[in-house]
């Protein structure tokens, strides 16, 4: 397929890109980890898009890489690369004004998995909003594989922003139903008008 070779040089290049970033993080012993999101700060809300880079060492990195690059990748393949990185662009934004209102008080917030859940509820529902029996399979193969995920929404024990997780989620799902309203690109005919 014509998509696959981007999405995937896409993918390959996001996730070491978030690798050579914890790297450098680790290196300076943390530098990076400023860029999380500290709720209600109005100076903070320029991290939004930098905390979805930026993890808390290599086991929260981890945990991350491969949900990425799955659901990812088969987001990318189905929409192109330019529309799968306006989803990802409105997926990060919500997630992360969503953490910023309702993190707690001093928590600091950053990490690629509120887009790993953003990705996850567009691909849940893309097939049902565009009406497109491929998208509805692929969303019902994702369920079973990583609909475990989704317990990940509700509040739980720890230091895990369930905030970011369901507000990625959420974010995904508005995306699915904007993109729907996206007019598509037509292609040209190949031969002039008829005189």
């Amino acid at each position: 397929m014509s998509r696959a070779r981007p999405a995937l040089f896409l993918m390959l290049g996001w996730t070491a890109l978030l690798w050579v970033l914890e790297i450098a993080d680790t290196v300076s012993g943390h530098a990076l980890d400023t860029f999380g999101i500290r709720p209600r700060e109005l100076s903070e809300l320029v991290d939004i898009v930098p905390a979805a880079f930026i993890h808390f060492g290599f086991d929260h990195l981890l945990a991350n890489t491969l949900p990425l690059f799955v659901l990812g990748f088969l987001a990318a393949l189905r929409l192109g690369v330019r529309r799968f990185l306006w989803v990802v662009a409105l997926i990060t934004v919500v997630s992360g004004l969503g953490v910023w209102l309702t993190a707690f008080p001093h928590s600091n917030t950053a990490g690629a998995s509120g887009v790993v859940f953003g990705i996850l509820g567009f691909l849940l529902v893309r097939g049902f909003t565009d009406r497109s029996l491929p998208d509805v399979l692929i969303g019902l193969g994702v369920l079973v594989v990583y609909g475990s995920l989704l317990w990940g929404v509700l509040p739980g024990a720890g230091d895990v922003s369930w905030q970011g997780h369901l507000f990625g989620l959420a974010g995904g799902v508005l995306a699915a139903f904007l993109l729907r309203a996206l007019p598509r690109r037509t292609a040209r005919p190949a031969v002039g008008p008829v005189p």
